[in-house]
């Protein structure tokens, strides 16, 4: 295969400028996780230990994007939400389920599109990623389990449905790959702005449904997610954590008796995204203020001619 000079040259220049700067830094949390066992009369369960948290930088001012770029990625997230609610009409029947599997196809994309290009940077000598990359994994983990859960509901039965979703994810993940490669910022807005709306969407369901959503049983990929399965991962994508009554952060621990109580903990899943990504944005830093200050992010006015 022949490759032009200029094509080589650009080749030859991106590379460098992922040149690696410090060595290898390896997480403590990630260690830590496999050194602990609790073992009980009929099993061995590995224990997890919470991932670090690190101390909110004091006094820092939150940055905004850019007025242009807020608008269109609102219009951009609000069009897309629009049509999945025109076509899935909440109506407290097996149909909304099809709606939620729709949501969260779409919704898990982002995260291995960061992944993809976080990847491609390590590649390249970027050793600096660890932390994000393995957050990020967490969030892609805890979206396929939401995705996992709405099709033991029966939400991706119809093919019509499935292809939509799919169709979608295909176009959106190029889309979010190419954004983020040129701008983290603004790729996360996107995401921003879809946890909200996912967030608002469980939280009106609960709202309108919930008396029918606890004549449900739980799901098994739920219980195995939530209540079986080292809790590692999940504690991973929880970056913004409540203090408990010793000032100790503490890790959300699920209990589930109906299907009410699964939509909770994705609706509450669906929190955490959301503060992790406005984090990111407005600090560069997924722990950049703690959990009561964290507040959405806001366009920066144009400057006048």
């Amino acid at each position: 295969m022949k490759l032009s000079v200029p094509l080589f040259l650009s080749l030859l220049a991106s590379a460098s400028t992922f040149a690696p700067s410090t060595p290898l830094q390896i997480n403590s949390a990630a260690m830590r996780s496999s050194t602990a066992f609790a073992s009980s009369s009929t099993s061995l369960k590995v224990a997890s230990a919470p991932p670090p948290v690190q101390t909110p930088t004091p006094n820092k001012e939150p940055e905004m994007i850019d007025e242009n770029v807020y608008k269109f990625n609102k219009i951009l997230i609000d069009t897309v939400y629009d049509i999945i609610c025109f076509f899935y009409p909440v109506k407290g029947t097996k149909r909304d389920f099809a709606r939620f599997y729709v949501l969260e196809t779409v919704a898990r994309v982002p995260y291995f599109a960061y992944l993809s290009v976080m990847h491609l940077r390590e590649t390249f000598g970027d050793r600096e990623l660890g932390d994000k990359m393995r957050t990020h994994y967490a969030e892609a983990d805890n979206e396929l389990h939401h995705l996992l859960i709405m099709e033991s509901l029966g939400g991706n039965e119809n093919v019509i449905d499935r292809t939509l979703a799919q169709t979608m994810a295909f176009f959106y993940y190029w889309y979010v790959t190419v954004v983020y490669f040129f701008s983290p910022p603004v790729a996360y807005h996107l995401s921003e702005l879809i946890e909200d709306h996912a967030f608002d969407t469980y939280s009106g369901y609960l709202e309108n449904h919930g008396e029918m959503l606890k004549t449900k049983p739980v799901p098994a990929i739920a219980t195995k997610y939530y209540v079986e399965d080292n809790p590692f991962l999940f504690d991973l994508f929880c970056t913004v954590k409540n203090k408990d009554e010793d000032g100790n952060f503490s890790a959300r621990r699920p209990q589930l008796d109906n299907l009410y109580d699964v939509f909770v903990n994705v609706r509450d899943d669906e929190k955490e995204h959301w503060k992790t990504l406005c984090n990111l944005v407005q600090y560069g830093d997924m722990q950049g203020v703690e959990n009561k200050n964290v507040v959405g992010t806001k366009a920066k006015p144009a400057e006048p001619n």
